[in-house]
C-alpha cells in the first residue's frame, strides 16, 4: 500500500477514531517517564534528591497500606467539601435568583472568600474549629464559589422570549423555575460542578498540609509534609502521584456525569458524540 493510500486510514484513525484520544495521552506520559528515567539515571542524581519512576513504582507498593489508608481520609474531607459547596452553592444561588437585594448583599462575601487564599485560613480554622471540620471547611471555601457563580450565570441566562412565553401562559414562579430555569442553568452548574471537584481536593490538601505541619493529620497532604521532613524523597512523588490520579479520576467521573446529563439535548455533549 503506497503512501498516497495509507493517507485515508490514518486521517481516519486521527480524525473519526476514539482511540487517539486515549492514546496520544498515554504516549506523552510514557515519554515522559522515559526521559524522567533516563535523567536520573544519566545524571547519577540521588535518590533523596530526586528519585526515578521504578524507585517513586517501588515506594508505591510497599507503602500502600500507609498511602491507600491516607488517600482515602483525603478523598472523604474533599467529598464532604463537595457535597457542602454544590449544596450551598445552588441554594444560595437560587435564592439570589428570586432576591435581587440578597444578591447585591451577599455576592461580595462570597467574592472575598474566594479570592482569599486558603493556605492562609487553614491555620486559622484550625485554632476555631475542630481538625476534621476545619479540613473540610477549606474544601468547602475554595469549591463553593465557581458553583454558586455557574448557577447565578445559568439562572440568570434564560432566553427572554422563552421566559415570556412562560409569563404568557400563567406560569407560576415555581412553574417557571422548575421547567424553564433549571434545565437551561443545567449545564452552567454542571460546570461548576466540575470545577468545584478539583478545588474541593485542593483545599483539602492545603489544610492538611497546615495541620501537618502542627504535628497531627492523617491524610495525604501530611504524608506528603511528614516524607519531606524525614527526607523520604520517593514516598512523597508516590503521595503526589496518588493525588494527581485522585483529581484526574474526579474530575472525569464528573465530566462523565455532565455527559449522561446533556446528551440528550445539549450541544455541547451533542457535538463530542459527532
Amino acid at each position: 500500500m503506497s503512501g498516497l493510500e495509507l493517507l485515508p486510514v490514518v486521517e481516519r484513525a486521527s480524525g473519526d477514531g476514539r482511540w487517539p484520544r486515549i492514546v496520544w495521552p498515554l504516549v506523552v506520559f510514557l515519554c515522559g517517564l522515559v526521559v524522567w528515567d533516563l535523567a536520573v539515571r544519566l545524571g547519577d542524581i540521588p535518590p533523596y534528591i530526586l528519585p526515578g519512576p521504578l524507585l517513586v513504582g517501588q515506594t508505591l507498593i510497599a507503602d500502600w497500606p500507609i498511602l491507600s489508608a491516607s488517600l482515602g481520609v483525603t478523598l472523604l474531607t474533599a467529598l464532604e467539601g463537595f457535597i457542602a459547596a454544590a449544596i450551598g452553592g445552588i441554594a444560595l444561588a437560587l435564592l439570589f435568583n428570586r432576591s435581587k437585594w440578597l444578591e447585591y448583599s451577599l455576592l461580595p462575601y462570597a467574592v472575598v472568600l474566594q479570592v482569599t487564599p486558603v493556605i492562609a485560613i487553614a491555620p486559622l480554622m484550625l485554632i476555631y474549629l475542630p481538625q476534621q471540620t476545619a479540613v473540610i471547611a477549606c474544601a468547602w471555601i475554595v469549591a463553593f464559589f465557581p458553583v454558586l457563580a455557574n448557577t447565578t450565570l445559568g439562572l440568570n441566562s434564560v432566553d427572554r422570549n422563552l421566559a415570556g412565553l412562560f409569563q404568557l401562559n400563567g406560569a407560576s414562579r415555581w412553574q417557571t423555575l422548575r421547567y424553564l430555569q433549571l434545565p437551561s442553568a443545567l449545564p452552567y452548574i454542571l460546570g461548576g460542578l466540575r470545577i468545584a471537584g478539583g478545588l474541593s481536593l485542593i483545599g483539602a490538601v492545603a489544610a492538611e498540609i497546615a495541620a501537618g505541619a502542627a504535628g497531627s493529620g492523617s491524610g495525604l497532604a501530611y504524608r506528603i509534609t511528614e516524607s519531606s521532613y524525614r527526607l523520604n524523597i520517593p514516598r512523597m512523588f508516590a503521595a503526589l502521584l496518588l493525588l494527581s490520579v485522585a483529581g484526574i479520576v474526579i474530575y472525569m467521573l464528573l465530566a462523565l456525569a455532565s455527559h449522561l446529563l446533556l446528551r440528550r439535548w445539549h450541544e455541547s455533549a451533542l457535538r463530542k458524540e459527532k
